[in-house]
């Protein structure tokens, strides 16, 4: 597979829970493999890994943390492929603050800056914090890159930035986020249909257990759901999405609700699984909802929110050409898909609901309007092709 001491990068992708990695030859893909940590910090950590041309092999890990699936993960990548001599590691790192409007070599600077912005993102800056300090401990003549999420959004107008707060609130503005997984569905609306497709009027749908969707023209984001914090946007699996703000007050007097518990409820408890009180995951609301309320309840929140946006960004857009799907449920729920599209017939959009029940990579009507297409996304690959670039640029050894 590799020759002798053969260069390697490597993508790592963390989420509060979990750990995704893949790596590659510098320039090729596809991956030699990939990975992913599951369950961090909780009963039943497995680590998954697919190697190019093999089955997965999935294993039980007693991984407690971020930092201690990385040194996992170090150890079975010289003991299982001692061919391989890493060259440079790219970070999916969810916030950059006003700071960091591009993607940036890893260097005390912006540590820094992460530890003094880390109250931006608290589900997610304490562990990318954590994992790139252990990487630079551990491989410390290895250059680190940092892909931002919300590089992408950094050419948002400044209407769509701006909140509606006192200006002394410096920084205080809204960012946008699945930055990675847009890049991506660009690049491959590009190798599939030509430079126009992606530079059109498009809404790109991101749904997972995280959810936001974006408004994009000219390959820019023009728009997009979360904003300061990843919380925001449309009812996701344990989150909220845009609330009220006049329930801080109304739980603090009622419920003896602090900032801390209040915060907690919005990230964890609320969403699908706050809604039906069973499942944060569409699956298993899906199963239910003929015999449970609270799960069609969930269910159509979240398509009619989801709907709600879209009919938004077309304003916002003057229109649509492109709907694309992703994530968990934007590729794998073709019920969700269509009820989300669904009463959308005003704006061109006709889906065929056969090619929509197959997963077919385009699930609109040759007649439509507007082309609706389903893409799994892979943030591992825009990390990949950061760092070639940044190897470039640099003139480091590949």
């Amino acid at each position: 597979m590799t020759g002798r001491n053969t260069p390697h990068v490597l993508a790592l992708n963390a989420g509060s829970s979990s750990l995704k990695f893949a790596l590659y030859s510098p320039g090729i893909s596809p991956a030699v493999l990939r990975g992913q940590f599951e369950r961090l910090g909780q009963h039943g950590t497995a680590l998954r890994v697919q190697m190019a041309g093999r089955p997965p092999d999935v294993r039980p890990v007693g991984v407690p943390n971020h930092p201690a699936a990385l040194a996992h993960l170090f150890d079975w990548l010289e003991a299982s492929m001692p061919d391989v001599r890493l060259v440079a590691i790219g970070h999916r790192i969810v916030h950059g603050g006003p700071r960091y409007r591009t993607h940036a070599a890893v260097d005390d600077e912006l540590l820094g800056e992460l530890r003094r912005i880390v109250d931006y993102a608290p589900e997610h800056l304490p562990a990318a914090i954590e994992m790139l300090q252990f990487c630079r401990e551990r491989h410390s003549h290895i250059p680190q890159l940092a892909c931002f999420d919300t590089a992408f959004h950094r050419d948002m107008p400044a209407v769509a930035r701006m909140l509606p707060l006192p200006r002394r609130f410096e920084g205080v503005e809204r960012y946008g986020f699945h930055g990675l997984s847009y890049s991506f569905l660009l690049q491959e609306l590009e190798r599939s249909f030509g430079p126009e497709a992606a530079s059109g009027r498009l809404v790109l749908a991101h749904l997972g257990n995280g959810a936001s969707l974006a408004a994009v023209q000219g390959r820019s984001s023009v728009d997009t759901t979360m904003s300061f914090t990843p919380a925001a946007g449309i009812p996701m699996g344990t989150r909220t999405g845009d609330i009220d703000p006049g329930l801080v007050r109304f739980l603090a007097q009622t419920e003896g609700m602090d900032a801390k518990r209040f915060d907690y409820m919005v990230n964890h408890e609320s969403g699908l699984l706050g809604v039906s009180g069973t499942s944060s995951d569409v699956r298993d609301l899906l199963a239910t909802e003929a015999v449970d309320h609270r799960a069609a309840d969930a269910v159509n929140l979240f398509c009619y929110r989801i709907r709600q946006t879209i009919g938004g960004f077309a304003a916002v857009l003057g229109g649509i050409d492109r709907l694309v799907f992703t994530g968990g449920i934007g590729e794998n729920a073709p019920v969700i898909r269509g009820r989300i599209c669904a009463g959308l017939e005003f704006l061109g959009i006709d889906l065929d609901q056969g090619r929509n029940a197959q997963g077919k990579a385009m699930i609109s009507k040759p007649s439509s309007a507007v082309s609706v297409h389903v893409i799994a996304t892979d943030e591992e690959a825009v990390i990949a092709e950061a760092i070639n670039a940044h190897l470039q640029q640099e003139d480091l050894p590949s």
